[in-house]
């Protein structure tokens, strides 16, 4: 029994002491956040045409601001949907050129996926993934129609 607990909280601790990125390009901001050992930092940008082109660039100049490469990150969470169509399309495409160039794994999560969850808040979402069993890299993209 205490084998057990001890493996749990080990697993526990590499959860936390991951670095992450949260990208959210679905509503009017594209909203950024990096997670490093426990501490949280995040960014918006105006979601439009011309700043979807700088997606990448957004988040490479996020990540040299707290002294970090793509290199990094060991996980990324992007939000499927719903919500605007060129948004959730552009961020799902640079996650996944991150995927296949870096080996990064991503999650791909709706906040439609957390059903009766109270405290869905961005650092949250990789707890939230993990609780509801969402898929490693798979993508399964929500628009609006």
């Amino acid at each position: 029994m205490i084998l057990l607990l001890s493996d749990l909280e080990f697993s526990v601790k590499i959860i936390i002491n991951m670095n992450m990125l949260i990208i959210d390009a679905t509503n009017k901001k594209i909203f950024l956040m990096i997670i490093i050992n426990n501490n949280i930092y995040s960014i918006s940008h105006e979601n439009s045409k011309i700043n979807y082109e700088k997606l990448t660039i957004f988040i490479d100049d996020f990540l040299n601001s707290k002294s970090l490469k793509i290199n990094n990150i060991k996980r990324i969470y992007v939000n499927r949907g719903p919500g605007n169509f060129a948004g959730v399309r552009n961020s799902l495409s640079v996650v996944k050129a991150f995927f296949v160039t870096k080996k990064i794994d991503y999650y791909c999560y709706s906040i439609q996926d957390f059903k009766d969850e109270k405290d869905i808040r961005y650092e949250n979402i990789a707890s939230l993934c993990d609780k509801f069993k969402i898929k490693k890299n798979l993508i399964n993209p929500i628009y609006i129609g």
